[in-house]
């Protein structure tokens, strides 16, 4: 029997965590942004994706959100770029995977 473990608020991850932050800027900018932080409390990089692109483009988007305050001009534009990365991330995620044309799709840009 495994010992229960206390539940993570904000999810205990890498792809849950990602998935989480898609549907979060999903919303709209001023929805999205309030509380994306908590995100990253339990945000793990799996150790086979250290030292390639994934992990780059993991410490931009945290860089990006954990940097970012709210409410401020560049809400909207910050806001474009979190959701092009999140997408970068997903291609990248796929192709580290072995799926060599990985795309997100014209429908999901």
């Amino acid at each position: 029997m495994v010992p229960n473990k206390p539940g993570s608020k904000f999810g205990r991850g890498f792809l849950v965590n990602i998935s989480h932050l898609v549907v979060k800027f999903s919303l709209p900018p001023e929805q999205a942004w309030p509380g994306v932080q908590d995100y990253f409390t339990e945000f793990i990089l799996p150790d086979q994706f250290k030292g390639t692109e994934v992990e780059t483009l993991t410490d931009l988007l945290r860089q990006k959100v954990m940097w970012h305050q709210a409410g401020g001009p560049v809400d909207k534009e910050m806001y474009t770029d979190v959701k092009r990365l999140l997408n970068r991330i997903i291609v990248s995620v796929d192709k580290e995977l072995g799926i060599a044309d990985a795309d997100i799709g014209q429908y999901h840009a």
